[in-house]
């Protein structure tokens, strides 16, 4: 006799960011790339040099420079530390020199 599948109850979204969150450290040994940038390189902005605390440390994000998202060596060499506006701007730089080169395809 076939047994039928046992309903599960859907993950709201808190919870499925945070079992993300959770497979990402345990494939990362515990800490993820954002940790460990925030470790190597402090809690200021590789661009505009803001400097950030604890309770505002969240608009400060990591860059990859080789836009490789991916790539994330140890040693912490393909990462900057930006402030969310510093980091807007970067990549806003990249789609505008696409975009006067003639390159305007989407990434």
């Amino acid at each position: 006799m076939l047994k039928r599948p046992r309903a599960v109850k859907p993950l709201s979204q808190e919870e499925a960011d945070e079992l993300v969150r959770k497979l990402r450290a345990e494939r990362s040994g515990g800490e993820n790339y954002r940790e460990r940038s925030l470790k190597l390189h402090g809690w200021i902005c590789a661009k505009c040099g803001r400097e950030f605390e604890a309770h505002n440390l969240h608009l400060l994000s990591v860059h990859h420079k080789d836009g490789n998202h991916n790539n994330n060596p140890a040693d912490g060499s393909n990462w900057e530390n930006l402030c969310i506006y510093c980091h807007d701007d970067e990549h806003s730089r990249s789609l505008l020199g696409d975009y006067l080169q003639g390159d305007d395809r989407k990434r």
